[in-house]
């Protein structure tokens, strides 16, 4: 499903609403308010039903119960998410007014991003399908993983060979220039603080779709259904993050439910040839 004229009507359509929000709703760098969020992740939600609507009214209920169910397994999936951009934000104390623009353009990387991981994941799985008991097999002993690891709240981005290669390699403020990623200084472009602080988001956001991706590919392998489901999800991330950023501490049964999910989705891809559940059934345990 999904012609090449249709990904690029969605992409620009994505691409439209995240100029509006951040050149015209989100245009100067501010303290994000309880209300502000509330209400942009009632609106992203909103936009993503009224797509799943769209699907169900022109596609059938097959492939609308597989885009939601895709919908809601990186959703959930994001909510980990939160945890990490929380510790990346407090060790580098980046100010609130400046963390909207960063998961800002963490999305716009995001989107690239998957969109190739998506296409090469589809590419490989129709040419050689037996990896889909591979991608099963792997996201089952994430789940697993996930259950029986305990909790470590250490987090020494220093360590990272990423964060090491920018601070050799590229020059660097030792503050933060308002919300500025790039600076200049007696006539050198210089990095600040903040462009470091997206480039390990965007890495995170990659560790995290190794996850999330091939779990939405246990519930549908059209690349359409699992870019957009996807996307869709990871849009209304920053509105969830500064919903939940102070009340995170009471998620408790978090990891034992997405640990759930995912040994679910990978039990289901393992075995999908022999016995394909229902995707309401997928969709109910979700």
């Amino acid at each position: 499903m999904g012609s090449l004229s249709l990904w690029i009507w969605f992409n620009v359509f994505i691409l439209f609403l995240l100029a509006l929000d951040l050149g015209v709703f989100n245009r100067k760098s501010h303290e994000v308010t309880v209300k502000e969020v509330l209400t942009w992740s009632g609106v992203w939600i909103a936009i993503s039903l009224l797509f799943n609507v769209g699907l169900y009214y022109f596609k059938g209920s097959e492939i609308a119960f597989q885009f939601l169910a895709g919908y809601l397994i990186e959703k959930s999936l994001s909510v980990d998410n939160i945890f990490v951009f929380i510790m990346i934000f407090s060790y580098f104390n980046v100010p609130t007014k400046y963390q909207h623009k960063v998961l800002f353009y963490g999305i716009i990387g995001a989107l690239l991003m998957r969109a190739g991981m998506i296409v090469a994941g589809s590419a490989i799985i129709s040419t050689f399908h037996w990896t889909i008991y591979l991608f099963g097999a792997f996201l089952a002993f994430t789940g697993i993983k996930m259950l029986v690891k305990k909790d470590d709240d250490s987090f020494a981005p220093e360590a990272n060979f990423l964060v090491k290669s920018v601070k050799k390699f590229i020059p660097m403020t030792k503050e933060y220039k308002e919300d500025q990623l790039f600076v200049k200084d007696n006539g050198i472009l210089m990095a600040t603080p903040l462009f470091l602080v997206l480039l390990i988001v965007e890495f995170s956001d990659v560790i995290f779709a190794v996850d999330s991706i091939p779990a939405i590919f246990g519930v549908t392998q059209d690349p359409f259904i699992v870019y957009t489901s996807n996307i869709f999800a990871i849009l209304g991330l920053r509105s969830l993050y500064f919903a939940l950023a102070g009340i995170m501490h009471k998620f408790e049964y978090l990891k034992v439910g997405l640990s759930f999910v995912l040994v679910f989705i990978g039990t289901k891809m393992m075995i999908m040839d022999f016995y394909k559940i229902p995707i309401s059934v997928s969709l109910a345990h979700i």
